[in-house]
């Protein structure tokens, strides 16, 4: 063991899977900075990230993972989903926090992807209560909290859930409307 304060030399299995998960990132980080940019352009306008700033802050959280570098692409991809919510739910807080303090308004970054899908704007706090509501529901139903965060965080396709939980696109849209309900039905009581 080495002496406190010291740190230890990564072994070359360490070494690998950090490669492995280089090499992966790079080969998904389009796909991941298009799938942040819906995820932004959704969110509330005073929250002001960009895509490539969800990526690398989503690349900080997913580093410090052993073992993802043996995932295939849409398995990493689904992963990500939780490190990019993760991401957008500490930017929220952070603005709740300063609009408590009496912050004054920030600027919007400008995003420069034509290929992002126009969808509804959620307020922070409309953010953070689906996040709370997705905390709920993963405490009764994990699977089905894992399928949202993966649809609306990481913006993964029916076709993609489907494969990735190996259960057909027709029962992905059951699930997903299922939770969907759930989710509103406790949202509604907040």
């Amino acid at each position: 063991m080495p002496p406190r304060g010291t740190r230890r030399e990564p072994d070359s299995a360490q070494l690998q899977d950090r490669r492995a998960l280089d090499d992966l990132f790079t080969a998904t980080y389009q796909e991941l900075r298009r799938r942040a940019s819906r995820s932004v352009r959704r969110g509330d306008a005073r929250i002001t990230l960009s895509p490539t700033g969800v990526v690398n802050e989503a690349w900080f959280k997913l580093v410090r993972s052993p073992g993802l570098g043996a995932k295939s692409p849409a398995e990493f991809v689904a992963i990500a989903a939780n490190a990019i919510r993760q991401v957008l739910i500490e930017a929220a807080r952070r603005r709740n926090a300063q609009r408590r303090r009496g912050a004054a308004g920030s600027v919007r970054v400008p995003l420069d992807d034509a290929d992002a899908v126009d969808e509804q704007v959620v307020s922070v706090e409309e953010l953070l209560a689906l996040d709370d509501g997705l905390q709920q529901l993963a405490l009764v139903d994990p699977p089905r909290a894992r399928l949202v965060e993966q649809r609306y965080f990481g913006g993964l396709t029916i076709a993609e859930l489907a494969g990735l939980a190996g259960v057909s696109e027709a029962t992905v849209k059951r699930d997903l409307r299922a939770a969907g309900a759930w989710l509103k039905a406790r949202l509604r009581h907040r």
